[in-house]
């Protein structure tokens, strides 16, 4: 036998002994990433290529209220989508939400309970093909004029810090999820834990693993994903705002 059959043979032989190859995961922006000891699902969009928008009410005026909706109303070319901030018990965005330029609820700069008003809070928007994370303060003096914004709280990340407030493994562990931008201003990245997480891990996985400057906590408890590529279309309790991303 020649070297050229045996090297055949055994590529062969390899071949039948590893079995059948694995399936290639389907195009798309989400891939689960392990950092930080745990396991989150990370969407990774360039808004050159992907228009990233928020959803909250349809064209029935009512809230679309669960990623199910929102993908049945919107078709084959939603390729992402989660949900978006935080929301009152009639579904509406408690701080900044912005939608086509309309400013639909004002920036929320009171004090008061709960994750939202854990200083500094912040807001993720989209302007064009550029998107970005500033805390409130900062966000006001910017005068940005977005084409879509949601207010949520609290910053995880704030110009390469972790927020003062959050310990580095404290008791609390939630699934959890959360958006950066990249330095670059055209890569937004949306990620969530794939088991409860405490608020430290969260906020070192967007700034040592995803290498995002600034970054801000959505929610926790009712975290959701819509990602087709993963064949993921979760279910949750009545969502308010919704951020997705469609095909430019």
């Amino acid at each position: 036998m020649t070297t050229t059959a045996l090297r055949a043979l055994l590529a062969a032989t390899a071949l039948l002994l590893a079995g059948p190859a694995a399936a290639a995961p389907a195009d798309g922006p989400c891939a689960t990433v392990q950092a930080q000891g745990e396991s989150f699902t990370v969407c990774t969009l360039d808004l050159r290529r992907q228009r990233v928008r928020m959803f909250w009410l349809g064209p029935d005026g009512l809230p679309y209220a669960s990623l199910g909706s929102l993908a049945e109303k919107q078709g084959a070319r939603l390729t992402f989508a989660m949900n978006a901030g935080m929301y009152d018990k009639g579904q509406a965005p408690v701080g900044l939400y912005v939608e086509e330029g309309r400013e639909l609820k004002p920036v929320s700069t009171t004090n008061g309970p709960g994750n939202f008003h854990l200083k500094p809070n912040g807001v993720f928007y989209v302007k064009g093909e550029r998107a970005g994370v500033l805390d409130t303060a900062h966000y006001l003096k910017a005068k940005v004029k977005p084409d879509f914004a949601t207010q949520s709280g609290p910053m995880l990340v704030i110009d390469g810090q972790i927020h003062p407030k959050i310990s580095a493994d404290g008791p609390s562990q939630k699934i959890r999820n959360g958006v950066g931008v990249r330095e670059d201003g055209r890569t937004a990245v949306f990620a969530i834990s794939e088991r409860p997480v405490t608020f430290g891990a969260f906020a070192r996985l967007f700034r040592d693993d995803l290498h995002c400057r600034n970054a801000l906590f959505l929610d926790g408890s009712v975290s959701s994903l819509y990602a087709p590529n993963l064949s993921r279309n979760d279910l949750s309790r009545p969502l308010g705002p919704l951020v997705g991303a469609v095909s430019r």
